[in-house]
């Protein structure tokens, strides 16, 4: 079996230290390579067992809950001192998948910036009133449904009048299958993958360009579960 394979079935069994187990015997060199190239890979293997009804949906609902309890391990006490920015993290309202987000998250945290992470289904009215209290310079969106694609442009447009002018990331698996920017303003910046993001957020400390698409990967969309 290989590493995805046996995180895989430790996150079905809903065993979190046989989780842990598989995630240090992970020939890791950073917390993103973990991210991006077992857990993620490992959740949408899951993914796929369920689409092929060989999985119910009460073991991905355990396998996903296990698999957040591992990433919330991961990122205690691993950010540095907060100094690089603030960033926000949210799905939009009515969006469930949350587990690429929280890696982002992570990875900002890791990067040395102040993060609050809103997890799944945020309306826009309240995410805008933590905006205008907390001032971001950062905001990240999920999106993973296609129907939520409108949604998502009432979420851009607003965020992009806040007097702070935040910069606006959106990921989720529907980066790799349509295109955004109709949906996005100018500004906004489509991420498809976690090194994307990585790139972005170094770019960000180095002064470099931030605005529009990056170049994608073949890999696992970014925000995605």
């Amino acid at each position: 079996m290989t590493h995805i394979e046996t995180l895989a079935s430790c996150l079905l069994e809903g065993d979190p230290d046989k989780a842990w187990a598989c995630i240090e015997n992970y020939p890791k060199s950073s917390g993103p390579d973990v991210y991006h190239n077992l857990m993620t890979p490992a959740m949408r293997h899951i993914g796929h067992l369920w689409e092929t009804n060989e999985i119910t949906v009460a073991d991905e609902h355990l396998a996903t809950a296990t698999c957040d309890f591992i990433l919330s391990k991961l990122s205690f006490g691993l950010g540095k001192e907060p100094t690089a920015g603030k960033a926000m993290f949210l799905c939009l309202d009515g969006e469930q998948h949350y587990l690429g987000l929280k890696m982002v998250d992570s990875l900002f945290q890791e990067q040395g910036w102040e993060t609050r992470y809103f997890g799944p289904s945020l309306p826009l009215e309240y995410a805008l009133q933590t905006a205008e209290k907390w001032k971001p310079d950062v905001i990240g969106l999920s999106v993973t449904i296609v129907y939520h694609l409108p949604k998502l442009k009432q979420y851009v447009e607003a965020f992009s009048q806040l007097p702070k002018k935040p910069a606006v990331l959106v990921g989720g698996r529907l980066t790799d299958l349509y295109d955004l920017r109709p949906y996005c303003s100018e500004d906004t910046v489509i991420l498809k993958d976690l090194p994307e993001t990585e790139k972005w957020i170094q770019n960000k400390e180095t002064g470099g360009q931030q605005n529009g698409t990056t170049e994608s990967n073949p890999s696992p969309p970014v925000f995605e579960r």
